[in-house]
């Protein structure tokens, strides 16, 4: 079931005030109240959670993986105690920075 997002309406007719989540079924009808308060509260747009091979969470499995980095024809550099960068992965220079 879906995620959808609220916000309070505040006496200016602004959704400035607290910001909760519901789950509901897509058939339900939009809140007009918060289920606590019972403060006016309208439904608020949110962009699609979409995965694929580019999405964050597949990135994040491979940022994590020197492997999978070098594979990508990316290079991972890590910070030194000197303040240089070391390459830890990939093709490119051993060392960036001054």
């Amino acid at each position: 079931m879906p995620i959808y997002v609220y916000e309070v309406i505040d006496k200016n007719d602004e959704g400035t005030g607290e910001v909760f989540e519901v789950v509901q079924t897509m058939s339900d009808a939009a809140l007009t109240e918060h289920p606590e308060t019972g403060a006016p509260v309208r439904r608020v747009i949110q962009p699609p959670n979409i995965g694929g091979k580019w999405s964050d969470r597949a990135m994040g499995r491979v940022v994590h993986d020197d492997r999978k980095l070098a594979a990508a024809g990316l290079t991972k550099y890590v910070k030194t105690e000197t303040g240089k960068y070391e390459k830890a992965a990939g093709t490119g220079p051993d060392h960036i920075g001054t």
